[in-house]
Parts: structure tokens; C-alpha cells; sequence
């Protein structure tokens, strides 16, 4: 199957998801999303406190050949049992989501450029990036509201791993992406993807 494979990295709380969402309102059943979040390794063997330390901002805390391996499948036409993480928990879930291979897929997540296997079967490759401040101040809101998480904890969890991870390997990908956009609602940017993915599919089509 000819499926476009787009890689949008970034910082915490960069506007990732914003961009991913726009992409994905604008193709609709021709998308299909995988977050990178959802691949962090199961942790069943290590009790709640100490889970709540792990570094989740490095790339050992990813399961990256199952990521792989699903991709492939994808891109081979065969759907795939995707796995949900439970941040409440700071474990992976023990259910799963069926997603069907598309014409385009979506791959987010903080450090989803720095894997060269990944970077390898993208098509397009877009850093978001965003103010510090502005990053962490959206982190905070979500992890209180969305992930059950408490202020002193979120403040504690960046100042440890996720703030030196950032620096370290995180923004480093600015470098290996094709496109850098200053926000998730740039429409100059938004319409520069849409456009060039467009065209892939034609292609892709045209082939047939």
C-alpha cells in the first residue's frame, strides 16, 4: 500500500497536537494518527512511586521496534492493535485501538524524529516549536486536567527530565526536520503540508 508517512516533532506543550489535528480534520478517512506517547514501554514489574521517577523524556523510554513494526504493517495494508498508555497510571494500558492502514499517516510525538529507523520511512518531517514558557504553562494545564496529575508534581517531573531531555535530544531534531513552524495554528505552514501531501497521494495514485 502507498501510504504518506508524516513525522511531526516537537517540544512539550509546542503545538504538536494542534498541527496533528488540522492535518487530520483536512483528510479525514484518508488518516490515520499514531502518537508516540502510546508506545512507552510497559512497566508492570515496577511499582507506582517508582514509575512516577522514570526519565519519560528519553528515547529508552519508547518501545520503538513495536512502533516500527506497526508502521510497516500499515504501510503493508494490514491494521494493527495500537497500544494505549495510561499516564494516571504511568503504565501502559491493558486495552488496545484497531487502527486501519490510510493513505496518510500521521506520527507524533516529542521525539519521533530522533529515531533514524523512523525518520527513515517519513515523507515529510515538521518540527513545531514554541517560547519555553508558553510550553510548560500548556503542560501544566494539560497534565492537571487531562492526566491527573498535580501542579508540584508536573513542576518537579520538568525540572528533572523533562526540561535537560528537551535540550539534549529533543530540540536537537529541529535540525533533521524538513519544515520548522513557530505554532500549530500557522496557516502558511498548515497549507505548505497539506499541499505537499496532496501531491504524494496523486503521485501515488497516478502509479496505479
Amino acid at each position: 500500500m502507498d501510504t504518506v508517512i508524516i513525522g511531526i516533532a516537537g517540544g512539550t506543550g509546542s503545538g504538536k497536537s494542534t498541527f496533528t489535528n488540522r492535518l487530520k480534520e483536512a483528510f479525514r478517512d484518508d488518516v490515520a494518527v499514531l502518537y508516540y506517547d502510546n508506545y512507552y514501554r510497559v512497566q508492570d514489574n515496577i511499582p507506582f512511586e517508582e514509575r512516577k521517577k522514570v526519565n519519560y523524556d528519553h528515547p529508552d523510554a519508547f518501545e520503538t521496534e513495536l512502533l516500527l513494526e506497526q508502521l510497516w504493517d500499515l504501510k503493508e495494508g494490514k491494521t494493527i492493535a495500537c497500544p494505549l498508555y495510561d499516564f494516571s497510571r504511568h503504565n501502559r494500558s491493558d486495552q488496545l485501538v484497531m487502527v486501519e492502514p490510510r493513505k496518510v499517516i500521521l506520527l507524533e510525538g516529542i521525539l519521533v524524529l530522533a529515531d533514524e529507523r523512523l525518520r527513515k520511512l517519513m515523507d515529510i518531517k515538521v518540527y513545531v516549536e514554541a517560547d519555553a514558557d508558553e510550553r510548560i504553562l500548556r503542560r501544566v494545564i494539560r497534565d492537571v486536567k487531562e492526566r491527573g496529575r498535580d501542579i508540584e508534581g508536573v513542576a518537579e517531573q520538568y525540572l528533572a527530565t523533562v526540561k535537560p531531555m528537551h535540550y539534549l535530544y529533543v530540540e536537537p531534531t529541529r535540525a533533521l526536520a524538513d519544515i520548522v513552524i513557530n505554532s500549530g495554528m500557522n496557516q502558511v505552514a498548515f497549507e505548505l503540508v497539506r499541499n505537499n501531501i496532496e501531491k504524494i497521494i496523486k503521485s501515488a495514485d497516478h502509479k496505479k
